[in-house]
């Protein structure tokens, strides 16, 4: 269907999404969740399709030198989309809370949820939908790649003028070769084939695996801040604060880890990954993640302790910072490179629903260890936080596990796109494609 054309249905999904997931209806709560979650879903849809075009398409726009930079700036973005989240949600739950002055607290009994606090999360899900609608025109506007329109919908002349417009200069069509030679049959192979498995079989196990492994670590981290939060009593227990008064305080700690530690890893990724390469972000982002993981992991009771929570919030920053300065800004760029442009936003795809399903592992892995296996070593006698800290030790291992599926990618950095993906008719950079070297020289 092409670049574009999916890109601006994947962004009226997600508008469309946004905006319904606010409006979940139902008499119960369980109707209002089911609603909830069926418009999450679809808001999925779309941000799983806008993933891999929004790589692939800055990937085939952009140079060889300065690829990495610009794809990286792609991503980067979400670190701003994080912290104007928690911006708003802060913004949003302080004016709810100062119209509900007094929690009905009882003898330090669970403390109520006003019945403002239905708009406040309401509120926050809608505006989503905002910073997407801004975009819409801009895409609309932005011409097929040419990459795309040569070697998919094999439209040399439409590709010529499309390049023509976005670069201001002269383009002539090349010859017809281009749209059907020898190489273009030499190169037709599906991503089921036998010839794929042999390309790029071990590449798209390596992309796969590497995000599949980060997201075990990262998404488990960023669901349950706040359980990790408590447990340092950074904020104080649910129990404790009124719904409106839990949501800020979790806004600004979340706030304050992405601006501390998770938006200047990005753009350290933007500044340095056209120097040092991506397999040494890579490698250096899961290995210090689990060094800094172990970091929290061993003294846990001792960061645990009331008055030494500032330095597990250092450490905790830390390994945000090294993930996206590191393997979370990689697995979303090498994917959009080493693949054949027929196959390469597909490839992408399916790296990033593996890290999503690293996600899953994650969520479902730490909220059993840190919760129920938590629960039930307290009574037999252990120390609170035996869970959480037994979920740092695995997710440490997780990311030892990255360093060495890091291997089986190639290194992008620096080679046109056509030479990573043996799309070159001759027959001797084919070759060399399919033996790409992993670690620079």
């Amino acid at each position: 269907m092409g670049r574009k054309r999916v890109y601006g249905m994947t962004l009226m999904c997600m508008v469309l999404c946004s905006i319904a997931s606010g409006l979940s209806f139902g008499s119960t709560p369980a109707s209002v969740m089911t609603t909830l979650c069926f418009f999450r879903f679809w808001l999925g849809f779309g941000i799983g399709g806008d993933y891999p075009l929004s790589a692939t398409i800055m990937s085939e726009y952009a140079n060889k030198k300065t690829r990495g930079a610009f794809i990286a700036a792609v991503f980067a973005m979400q670190g701003f989309g994080i912290l104007t989240g928690g911006v708003v949600t802060l913004v949003v739950s302080a004016a709810f809370r100062s119209a509900f002055d007094a929690p009905a607290y009882q003898d330090g009994a669970v403390a109520s949820t006003p019945p403002q606090a239905d708009y406040v999360w309401r509120i926050i899900l809608m505006f989503g939908a905002v910073p997407a609608v801004l975009t819409y025109y801009w895409r609309m506007k932005m011409p097929e790649t040419a990459r795309y329109t040569a070697l998919i919908a094999k439209n040399a002349k439409q590709a010529a003028a499309d390049m023509s417009k976005v670069l201001q200069v002269d383009i002539a069509a090349t010859e017809e070769k281009e749209a059907g030679g020898e190489g273009d049959h030499r190169n037709s192979f599906g991503l089921f084939s036998s010839e794929f498995l042999r390309r790029h079989g071990l590449h798209l196990l390596g992309t796969a695996t590497c995000w599949f492994l980060l997201d075990i670590a990262f998404y488990s981290q960023n669901l349950f801040q706040k359980d990790i939060f408590t447990a340092i009593h950074w904020i104080p227990k649910a129990k404790t604060m009124s719904a409106l008064e839990e949501v800020h305080r979790i806004a600004r700690a979340q706030t304050l880890i992405a601006l501390c530690g998770t938006v200047p890893g990005y753009w350290f990724t933007v500044a340095l990954i056209d120097r040092i390469g991506r397999f040494w972000i890579q490698l250096g982002g899961f290995f210090f993640m689990a060094v800094f993981m172990l970091g929290l992991a061993f003294p846990y009771h001792h960061w645990t302790t009331p008055g030494n929570h500032i330095g597990f919030v250092v450490l905790y920053g830390l390994t945000f910072f090294f993930a996206n300065f590191g393997p979370n800004s990689t697995t979303f760029i090498v994917p959009a490179e080493i693949f054949p442009a027929r196959l390469r936003s597909t490839c992408h795809g399916i790296s990033a629903a593996s890290g999503k399903l690293g996600a899953i592992v994650g969520s479902f892995g730490f909220l059993y260890l840190a919760q129920n296996q938590d629960q039930r070593l307290v009574d037999h006698g252990y120390k609170a936080g035996i869970g959480v800290r037994n979920s740092l030790f695995i997710l440490a291992a997780c990311n030892f596990l990255g360093m060495a599926f890091t291997f089986l990618a190639p290194e992008s950095n620096g080679i046109s796109l056509e030479e990573l993906s043996g799309e070159n008719d001759d027959e001797t950079s084919t070759t060399a494609a399919a033996d790409a070297r992993t670690v620079p020289v």
